[in-house]
């Protein structure tokens, strides 16, 4: 492929060299260096390809693509740009054959449900026969292929190569989260979605290396609605108005509102041991009973987001009803069945927020008692330990504080900074750093009506210690305690 026709939808200045020279790779990472490549010079938190030009030219890359001012090499083409993140994502997309232009493509953003709502739709799509791509938090679907996920969204280089896979396994559509991260550094553009989702936007993803403030946070989620066919936007969020100003796509809501174009109606909690789920009427743009084996009113949330675009592609309604029944989620609200006397479930809840929006949940299902088991991430924020101490002292009756992912901090430390949140309320609690030791302590411990959640790990199958990552997965941990 020549430099001109991996160009030709991209605007760039050429500084120097001949577009007609062939390129053997495109290459954003200067460790992936080859001849005859095309190196694009990206600008991270820790390094800038900027950097490695004059390696770049030693390894005679044919061309070098810049976004800042540069003494002007002798050997490469040179094309400067004005982001060369976006140049990367049209780039790829030229690479790869533009395959998004081949799938149905869904994004969806917010802080809370992209995961849920990712497999709720695949799960509809699929029961119709189409063969739907998935690009998530916790991995890539790619026909039986199964990657696990480094980021909510990959870099662009790697979505454009998934969505190729996805065409040459004969995928027709691709359902993806969409971060805010992924938005704001381009690694979804080059391409335009059929259809983007807003769930909800609560602060998040705000400091270091991440956002600068609330207001980027949420203009960079706006930036989907300017790059899709079809918004779907749940209109229950004070942020609905924002995230959606400027938008150039047709819009349609969802949520309780009667205002929403899509809404739920009639909505029931449904407990039994064992089991916790929620039934509501749909109405609006469809008309049918719906029950999930979700609880909460987040799930209804998501499940009217996974309607609203099901609709779009004529998926009957039993199809619906019973796609919606079926679609599960590793490590998100994940119940395992231990008794019949109490509920046990896994869900990866691991920051004050999203404990919170889960334990609140559980409450309005009346346990016997709640009870959290938990643990903090080391090398992360003391005051994450702070705060989700202090929700679960205030909303469980019970918190067991356990090991999560210590890396290089001392267990005790983490659990010491946790009784800290702790000490603030009157929860009652008890610490036992062995994570297999603590689950074997709620279960045995269990009492007729009682809902435990171990938080935390949810689809994490390791436990990262000093730098090295152990097989631990809480699925395998009830087993052994069972069967021990």
């Amino acid at each position: 492929m020549t430099i001109q026709s991996l160009t030709e939808r991209m605007q760039y200045k050429l500084l120097a060299g001949d577009t007609s020279r062939e390129v053997s790779a495109l290459v954003y990472d200067s460790r992936k260096i080859v001849p005859g490549c095309m190196f694009v010079c990206i600008k991270g938190a820790s390094f800038d390809g900027h950097a490695y030009i004059r390696e770049a030219v030693e390894k005679q890359a044919a061309a070098i693509v810049v976004e800042q001012e540069i003494a002007v090499p002798d050997g490469p083409a040179v094309l400067k740009v004005d982001h060369t993140r976006l140049a990367l994502a049209m780039l790829s997309a030229a690479w790869f054959g533009y395959p998004a232009e081949q799938l149905k493509t869904i994004g969806i953003t917010g802080t809370k449900g992209k995961t849920t709502t990712t497999y709720m739709i695949r799960s509809m799509l699929e029961s119709t026969g189409r063969k739907v791509g998935l690009i998530g938090t916790i991995e890539a679907v790619i026909g039986q292929e199964r990657i696990p996920a480094a980021n909510t969204t990959p870099e662009s280089y790697v979505v454009q190569e998934y969505f190729r896979k996805m065409v040459d396994a004969g995928c027709d559509t691709c359902v993806m989260e969409v971060s805010s991260q992924g938005l704001m550094m381009y690694r979804v553009g080059g391409f335009l979605f059929d259809i983007g989702i807003f769930t909800n936007l609560e602060p998040d993803h705000i400091g270091p290396n991440e956002h600068a403030s609330f207001e980027e946070y949420l203009a960079c989620k706006a930036m989907l609605f300017r790059q899709c066919r079809t918004g779907i936007v749940n209109v229950d969020d004070a942020h609905a108005k924002a995230v959606t100003d400027g938008h150039t796509c047709s819009i349609e809501t969802f949520g309780f509102s009667k205002e929403a174009d899509l809404r739920a109606s009639n909505v029931r909690l449904i407990h039994r041991p064992g089991y916790l789920g929620v039934a509501y009427e749909a109405q609006g743009l469809c008309s049918f009973a719906v029950e999930i084996d979700v609880p909460g009113k987040f799930s209804v949330y998501n499940s009217l987001a996974a309607i609203a675009v099901c609709r779009h592609f004529q998926v009957p309604v039993e199809q619906m009803q019973q796609a919606l029944k079926q679609a599960k989620v590793k490590g998100r609200i994940e119940m395992v069945k231990v008794s019949d006397d109490f509920t046990l479930m896994i869900d990866y809840a691991h920051n004050a927020m999203s404990l919170e929006s889960l334990l609140t949940t559980l409450r309005e299902y009346e346990p016997g008692r709640l009870v959290c088991l938990f643990g903090c991430g080391g090398n992360r924020s003391r005051i994450r330990r702070y705060e989700m101490g202090e929700v679960s002292g205030r909303l469980a009756d019970l918190t067991v504080i356990t090991s999560d992912n210590p890396r290089d901090e001392q267990p005790q430390a983490i659990i010491d900074d946790i009784k800290k949140g702790m000490a603030k309320t009157d929860g009652a609690f008890v610490e036992i750093i062995d994570r297999k030791e603590a689950i074997r302590y709620v279960i045995q411990n269990g009492k007729p009506g009682d809902v435990i959640v171990l938080a935390g790990k949810g689809h994490e199958d390791y436990q990262e210690i000093k730098g090295k990552k152990y097989p631990m997965d809480e699925r395998v941990l009830i087993a052994e305690i069972l069967n021990e």
